[in-house]
């Protein structure tokens, strides 16, 4: 599979650590602005308009650790818009694409290719993590760019990537070790895929060990 030009495929997953400004948040309405704008004759049931619960349309994070190799199997991005269709482990398969290296960087897709007979969905970011045999994990939980998610829809047979990109140690000088799997957790989803780690070290500690990750786009990153 041919991985295309750093500059092209989503700017090289961001092109570096000054872009990484954390998790996203769900955005609420700007409805109580336009009730504050009212007549007085309505400024009453404004306010107990402003009191009512949400309507559940805005995202939340789940960000809840439920696995004890690391925080990062369990996905914090906000929760898909479209609900019931999401797509579910049992429902996918996970592959890593090709490097696509750059400007002292290594950037790889994170594949998750619909196996079903449904169509789905995924929004937001993997849950990653480089174990060891043993599955312990090495090195911190990735960061996650300010990139704002997709809905992607996954007909049966299709496919969805996310970048994950970090520092060659050998320019850097992170400490570093050889993966046995990248474990792949789904967007709110608990149940983990793994993917067998076959592009050598990665960086686990030192200043410049951070895996950096964005979020889903529609095909292979190829």
């Amino acid at each position: 599979m041919r991985i295309r030009s750093l500059g092209v495929r989503r700017a090289a997953f961001l092109a570096g650590p000054l872009v990484m400004a954390g998790l996203l948040a769900g955005c609420g309405s700007g409805d109580d602005t336009a009730n504050a704008s009212r007549t007085e004759s309505a400024t009453a049931a404004s306010a107990t308009d402003t009191a009512a619960p949400s309507d559940g349309t805005s995202s939340a994070p789940s960000g809840v650790p439920t696995d004890a190799v690391s925080n990062s199997l369990t996905p914090s991005a906000p929760r898909s818009p479209s609900g019931g269709t999401r797509c579910h482990t049992s429902e996918l398969r996970a592959s890593v694409g090709r490097n696509n290296p750059g400007a002292g960087q290594e950037n790889f897709p994170v594949v998750l290719t619909n196996e079903s007979t449904r169509t789905c969905t995924l929004y937001g970011y993997p849950g990653t993590a480089f174990v060891d045999a043993s599955g312990k994990q090495l090195g911190p939980d990735p960061k996650r760019s300010s990139t704002e998610p997709e809905t992607v829809r996954l007909a049966p047979g299709q496919s969805a990537w996310a970048g994950l990109s970090f520092a060659n140690p050998e320019v850097s000088g992170a400490g570093t070790a050889t993966p046995a799997a990248l474990v792949v957790t789904p967007p709110d989803e608990e149940d983990p895929l793994k993917v067998t780690w076959k592009s050598g070290e990665v960086p686990v500690s030192g200043n410049e060990s951070s895996v950096r990750l964005i979020p889903f786009s529609p095909g292979t990153g190829a």
